[in-house]
């Protein structure tokens, strides 16, 4: 089976960073360096400070400061980063979400920017000067972030007029000729690059600070890196084995005379060689790398995480493992090796990051380069001639030039091919996905008829309970392994907040007069779920019920839609919202995002967004989410989603030979037909109703029985 479509030789120059000295390629060690780093971090609580009335949303404001007091931990960053290089200082420090990796999550170690700011939400970059700190994030986390900035902090509510970019901001408000600091692990090549280029123009520069200031701050009290065991998935459900994936990602490799290539993403690891972990919460993924060459692969990760299982899947495979911590040394290797035989190493600068790229360069000027510190202390260094640590590094194809390829031209930069195959799943793979949602969909409508009994008894719950009760019904599942996010229980006012978490002290209750949002999935051995749906308990508004029937059309529309193969998620974003855009109406997120195959709730490349620089184009075996909403901050949340395979639509004709697509629902979960205002629908709109609840009730039936089965039955009448 071919995974990787063929690539055609595409060379760019590296214009790099500036060639600083990377002080540790090594995880562990820079997370161990940091509790030596810092007296133990003061112990206190510190209130958040008191969040502004949110405006209409017509006249959203973009910037929300808080009060003018600053919390402990920011004095402390801001002298540290007075005393910055050497004495000299920076202007401005950038405080990014992600970890070395990239991800979205990052482990509870690297959440730097939760524990600097106090705001939770998965997406955000925080900026910290001598008399600033402020934090840039979306739509989806303007009341969140309101909520739970600490003090001393500005919400820059990206994406709204009057809200600049960072860089931008960085250009106006720090001294010319100053110099702006950042982790390069925490970065990727193009961010960076990107950043480096805008500040430079404006005569600042851009300067890695080792260690981590955030890190300092930390101390002690900063968590133990995560060590949760690392175990084969199961081909039954993976459908290719690891060495056919490797085989035909070197084929692509060879295509470009790439010699190595470095994954360094933690979904596309545990992809590549089917493996699961548990290192992030609700991502079945291992802290990890993983180097590929023309003859040899490398795993490098915390080998106490791997079993038995876990060991002899790898050596099935032809991967060998090394330290964590090895990756810099064998990345140096593979570049030096990569000049002397006149190929390169690929490298993905919207994955890879920013200080792994200063240790290949590094290795290419001056061919031997310490990059790391052993655990016992001693510095090692990367021979130009050997991959080190166990990572052969495999002429790739060498032509056997008499002279080196200059340093300039042995890095290709250009994305991977894994993301693609990753993002269309094989057959083993659907069906994978079709049984974790039959498995969910019994956990959900057991969970449905229960609440409905509950509160038409006159009791209500918690929005805490909520989700307690929903989480212990699907793990109740065969094959479960965890929830694939943070369940979202919003009652009334709390549905408002886009990605709200509940907690005890705050916990709204859900009772006969309660519109709930209720975003929640699960992780099962076989495959991942995320679905949401909205429903009242009582008697709704009519203005509620508009509001939910304008979403669910929105739904219906891109359920239904029929678009060329290639066509971009972009190109089809503005078909969920024109309901409610002919009533004024929006939603400040995506409608739609890639989901991984018992991996991340949330992977590329495609997108169903107005993000219009996202062009990958939707395919065949793709499962995306359809989740359009309409938010009333302070009143109530709607959302409405389910997850669908891509699929080859059946149309009479073939315009130019194009394969047409559509959409295939995967979610079997009924949606609330009293919220439903029957007269704004058309025929076909019902129509879809009708058949998806036929669809629902057949999938559900042999699996259920008694009071469940029919709850189900009556969820799923005809409109």
């Amino acid at each position: 089976m071919r995974l990787f479509s063929s690539v055609v030789p595409h060379l760019r120059v590296v214009h790099g960073l500036s060639l600083e000295p990377v002080l540790s390629s090594s995880y562990a060690a820079r997370h161990r360096a940091a509790h030596h780093l810092a007296s133990p971090l003061k112990t206190g609580r510190f209130l958040c400070s008191a969040s502004l009335s949110s405006p209409a949303p017509t006249r959203q404001r973009s910037m929300v400061a808080s009060n003018e007091s600053t919390s402990p931990k920011l004095d402390e960053l801001r002298t540290l980063l007075s005393k910055a290089q050497d004495g000299e200082g920076v202007a401005a420090f950038i405080i990014p979400t992600e970890d070395a990796h990239m991800g979205e999550y990052p482990p509870d170690c690297d959440a730097r920017r939760v524990f600097v700011t106090g705001f939770t939400g998965s997406a955000g970059t925080a900026v910290v000067t001598s008399d600033a700190a402020l934090l840039w994030t979306d739509g989806r986390y303007f009341l969140q972030a309101e909520s739970q900035l600490e003090s001393g902090w500005t919400l820059m509510k990206h994406g709204t007029p009057g809200c600049p970019e960072i860089e931008d901001w960085l250009a106006e408000n720090v001294p010319e000729g100053s110099a702006v600091g950042y982790d390069p692990w925490l970065h990727t090549v193009a961010a960076a690059e990107k950043l480096e280029a805008a500040l430079t123009e404006g005569g600042r520069r851009l300067v890695p600070l080792s260690p981590n200031p955030v890190d300092q701050v930390w101390g002690r009290a900063r968590p133990a890196a995560p060590a949760a065991p690392v175990a084969p998935h199961a081909l039954e459900w993976a459908g290719v084995a690891a060495a056919e994936k490797l085989a035909d990602l070197r084929r692509a490799m060879a295509a470009l005379r790439a010699s190595a290539l470095l994954v360094t993403a933690l979904d596309e690891v545990a992809w590549l060689l089917n493996l699961r972990g548990g290192d992030v919460a609700h991502n079945p993924v291992f802290i990890s790398y993983c180097l590929v060459t023309a003859d040899a692969a490398t795993l490098f990760v915390d080998g106490a995480k791997l079993g038995e299982a876990a060991g002899a899947a790898l050596r099935e495979a032809g991967v060998g493992v090394a330290a964590y911590e090895a990756v810099g040394d064998a990345l140096a290797a593979a570049a030096a090796e990569a000049r002397r035989t006149s190929t390169r190493v690929w490298l993905d600068p919207a994955k890879v990051n920013a200080a792994l790229k200063r240790v290949a360069l590094l290795a290419l000027e001056h061919g031997d380069v310490e990059t790391r510190a052993s655990p016992r202390g001693k510095k090692r260094r990367a021979s130009a001639g050997a991959a080190g640590n166990g990572a052969a590094a495999g002429d790739g194809g060498a032509v056997g030039e008499s002279h080196p390829t200059p340093p300039h031209r042995v890095l290709l930069e250009r994305p991977f091919p894994l993301a693609a195959a990753k993002g269309v799943k094989n057959a083993a793979e659907l069906a994978g996905m079709v049984e974790a949602h039959l498995r969910d969909g019994v956990a959900l409508v057991t969970f449905l008829a229960w609440l409905e009994a509950e509160v038409g008894a006159g009791r209500s719950l918690t929005e805490v309970e909520v989700d307690e009760r929903l989480t212990a019904l699907r793990a109740a599942q065969p094959g479960y392994r965890d929830t694939s996010f943070d369940t979202i229980a919003g009652a009334g006012p709390h549905g408002a907040i886009i990605h709200y978490r509940a907690e005890p002290a705050t916990a709204a209750r859900v009772g006969a007069d309660t519109l709930l949002l209720l975003d929640s999935g699960g992780q099962y051995d076989c495959g991942t779920t995320d679905v949401t749906r909205t429903m009242h308990f009582g008697t709704p508004s009519e203005h509620q019920r508009r509001c939910f029937t304008r979403v669910l059309r929105g739904h219906i529309a891109l359920d239904t839609a029929v678009y060329p193969e290639g066509t971009p998620g972009c190109a089809l974003d503005a078909l969920a919202r024109a309901p409610l855009w002919q009533l004024g109406l929006n939603y400040r997120h995506g409608t739609g995002h890639g989901v991984g195959a018992a991996l991340n709730v949330h992977e590329g490349p495609q997108s169903i967004s107005g993000r219009w620089h996202i062009t990958a184009g939707l395919a065949r075996g793709m499962v995306c989410s359809n989740e359009p909403g309409y938010y009333e901050d302070g009143a109530f949340g709607i959302r409405i989603e389910n997850l669908f395979v891509v699929t080859e639509a059946q149309t009479p004709f073939r315009f130019g030979g194009q394969e047409y697509l559509t959409a295939q629902p995967l979610t079997v979960v009924p949606i609330q037909k009293k919220m439903m205002v029957r007269e704004e629908m058309t025929a076909d709109e019902i129509a879809w109703v009708d058949a998806y609840h036929a669809k629902v009730l057949a999938a559900l039936t042999p699996r259920l029985s008694g009071r469940e089965l029919e709850w189900l039955k009556e969820a799923t009448l005809p409109l």
